[in-house]
């Protein structure tokens, strides 16, 4: 559930008004994402400093505009905004046919190395003590070979990098893109592990990333960003390669020839 403590109190004549205002452009400015589930009304009207019935109106307004959700007996969460880059049939379809796979790379890679780029560019200290926090993650989920930790860390990787953009078209348009990796729509981290057995390939090219975005270096981020996404693109030929070897080498046996 998000903090209460980055609602900041509210001084301005027009009290419901500025609430919007302020919860408008936390979801602009992706500090809000898609799902999240706000903190209770009461603290939410004890952070901006304002009633509790302000700050239902101020929902209400949210809600009509459709930008969050009142789950009665649940909560208020931040409406689904961006929505899926693509519907179910078409992951569907997309997940049957390689060369699409490739255009879904092919993508990334461009994406992942603007966005890295301006992380070097304009990472707050904020966003360099996340991305520190990411990679103990990272380190610690490979030391104790915790596959699922560092699939996760790498997801959270990724996110952290883009949003240290601080561009917020890349931000919300990306968060879809992050939604087919997550569910494995196109590979899985597994796959990757298969071509590199130990991870320790993936785990330096992570901390390459990171690395070079506390360096605050725009061109040594941007290399290491294509650097890595080359080297899934590789990865994932050659595993498909070798499953597909496997497969025919098992119906050869199962055949007898």
């Amino acid at each position: 559930m998000i903090a209460a403590e980055i609602f900041e109190p509210i001084d301005h004549a027009s009290v419901v008004d500025t609430v919007v205002g302020k919860v408008e452009t936390m979801i602009v400015d992706g500090v809000l994402k898609d799902g999240a589930r706000l903190p209770s009304e009461r603290e939410m009207a004890d952070a901006f400093g304002v009633s509790r019935p302000k700050l239902r109106e101020a929902l209400q307004t949210l809600e009509a505009r459709g930008l969050v959700h009142v789950r009665h007996g649940d909560g208020t969460y931040i409406a689904e905004l961006t929505g899926r880059a693509m519907s179910p049939a078409m992951l569907a379809l997309y997940s049957r046919h390689g060369e699409a796979f490739y255009d879904y790379l092919e993508y990334r890679r461009e994406q992942e190395a603007f966005a890295t780029r301006l992380a070097a560019q304009r990472a707050t200290a904020a966003d360099k003590e996340r991305l520190s926090a990411i990679r103990e993650e990272l380190e610690a989920a490979w030391l104790g070979q915790d596959a699922e930790a560092e699939s996760e860390a790498d997801f959270r990787l990724h996110r952290a990098v883009v949003d240290a953009s601080h561009n917020t078209t890349l931000i919300h348009m990306m968060a879809s893109v992050y939604d087919l990796t997550r569910r494995g729509i196109f590979y899985n981290h597994d796959l990757l592990r298969s071509i590199d057995d130990s991870g320790r390939k993936l785990l330096d090219q992570h901390i390459e990333i990171i690395e070079s975005v506390l360096a605050a270096d725009p061109i040594r981020a941007e290399e290491a960003a294509r650097d890595h996404m080359n080297y899934v693109e590789e990865s994932i030929r050659r595993g498909r390669e070798l499953q597909r070897r496997e497969q025919r080498a098992r119906m050869r046996f199962r055949s007898g020839i």
